[in-house]
């Protein structure tokens, strides 16, 4: 398969840990009442993530091997910061999307 260079997007599946991280900020971001504010304030809003979920990802850093540094797009208006992930198919490690014919 192909090497990861920056700017390839590839799937990313989220831990639990990384999802209790997302939905904390967007529920922070909800009950301070910040996703409101017409001042120019940036909130985290989006849907709920869990475990397991794909998302989109852009490599942003390339480190030894196949360890990336990723931009997750998430389903809301904010992207989350994945740091030294490795390759795979489990929780906490990218993959490349699949070929569509």
């Amino acid at each position: 398969m192909a090497s990861p260079t920056i700017g390839r997007t590839v799937h990313y599946r989220v831990t639990e840990y990384d999802a209790e991280r997302i939905n904390k900020r967007r529920k922070d971001a909800y009950s301070s009442g910040a996703y409101a504010e017409e001042n120019g304030t940036i909130a985290h809003v989006g849907n709920t993530v869990a475990e397991g979920q794909i998302f989109p990802a852009d490599i942003v850093r390339v480190w030894s091997g196949d360890l990336v540094n990723l931009q997750v797009k998430l389903d809301g208006n904010d992207v989350y910061w994945a740091t030294s992930r490795a390759e795979g198919e489990d929780p906490g490690q990218w993959a490349w999307p699949e070929v569509v014919h």
